[in-house]
């Protein structure tokens, strides 16, 4: 209450746009941006081949669950939330995930919410996500939220409307209980659904105006793709595609591409995934790529084939040279001829 949350810290000092934004766009489904991130599956499947053979089984999903941890930890401006016109900042990095305990058309969904420091590993956090996804998918065990969202149900239409709106009411003044906030998969960093489980492509989803989520991803199934390799030869990859629906009013554009650009980064290279992360929240240069020497050597030797194209004026300057030799020698070659003559 009061500009106090149990699950966040209200951001002050900030500048005029970002505080005018929420109370030009008050509803979080107003500021919903989309964008894809296309992600080479090169890498991802040499890695996770590589680590199987060492007796750890990785797949998509737990990479990307990592992914997004990182980026969340690095770059803390996406771990925002806006709640009455004011900017929060998240005292936790949480991913929620709709799963069913079986495969079927009639099987149980339930949504688990998996908690993370940020600075966990991608050994520790498959550890975080298998763990409680065995443990809830188990027959006759029930998860915390659908305990809650049974009692709900439970109730006369008017009751269950009026028990919504005092949710609603509480969570805006700050006043929904730690035990509510901590079991509801709405408050959130970020809600990840797996349509590759399902043999689906990617979507993009809505933001839930209801709780505190900022950030929707979707995983598709991976699939064939056209591409341009160094701006020359057209090849087919397989590239598994991350929709991303994004609350703009938590950062500015700018911000946010860093983001994407950071988690495309991460994804390139799995293996930074590996080493736990520094408290200082940043991301060591040598984690980031390992092929850096390899494009400087490729940045180079373009650049020499640059070089040796020469622009139009050193062309007319060579051409201008030639053209004065050329005369040259039809002077020599005619005063050569008149000497013939004479003689």
């Amino acid at each position: 209450m009061f500009g106090h949350r149990c699950d966040g810290k209200k951001v002050k000092h900030l500048n005029i746009i970002d505080k005018a934004e929420p109370f030009f766009m008050p509803q979080r489904i107003d500021a919903v941006n989309y964008t894809t991130v296309k992600v080479p599956c090169e890498k991802l499947d040499e890695f996770i081949a590589r680590e199987r053979r060492n007796g750890v089984s990785y797949n998509y999903m737990h990479v990307v669950i990592a992914t997004l941890v990182r980026v969340l930890y690095t770059k803390p401006k996406l771990n925002r939330f806006i709640m009455r016109g004011s900017i929060y900042q998240r005292n936790y990095i949480s991913v929620s995930m709709d799963i069913k305990k079986k495969l079927e058309e009639e099987g149980e969904d339930i949504t688990l919410k998996f908690m993370f420091t940020g600075k966990e590993s991608l050994p520790e956090i498959k550890e975080i996500v298998d763990k409680e996804i065995a443990l809830n998918t188990q027959e006759g065990t029930v998860h915390k939220t659908t305990k809650t969202a049974g009692k709900l149900v439970k109730l006369p239409d008017f009751m269950f409307r009026w028990a919504m709106a005092l949710f609603r009411f509480l969570d805006r003044h700050g006043m929904l209980t730690k035990g509510l906030v901590s079991a509801s998969p709405f408050h959130t960093s970020c809600f990840l659904t797996n349509l590759k489980s399902i043999k689906i492509g990617h979507i993009y989803h809505h933001l839930y105006n209801f709780g505190t989520t900022s950030m929707f991803v979707s995983m598709g199934k991976e699939k064939m793709e056209p591409y341009v390799e160094n701006n020359k030869e057209l090849k087919i990859g397989k590239f598994l595609n991350l929709g991303m629906s994004l609350d703009e009013r938590i950062a500015d554009g700018f911000y946010m591409g860093k983001c994407l650009k950071l988690c495309n980064d991460i994804l390139a290279n799995p293996d930074s995934l590996l080493v736990s992360m520094p408290d200082d929240g940043t991301i060591p240069k040598k984690l980031v790529r390992k092929n850096k020497r390899k494009q400087k050597k490729l940045k180079k030797a373009n650049e020499k084939k640059l070089k040796k194209i020469k622009p139009l004026k050193n062309k007319e300057k060579h051409n201008a040279r030639m053209n004065k030799i050329l005369l040259k020698r039809n002077k020599a070659d005619l005063s050569t001829n008149e000497e013939n003559i004479n003689n």
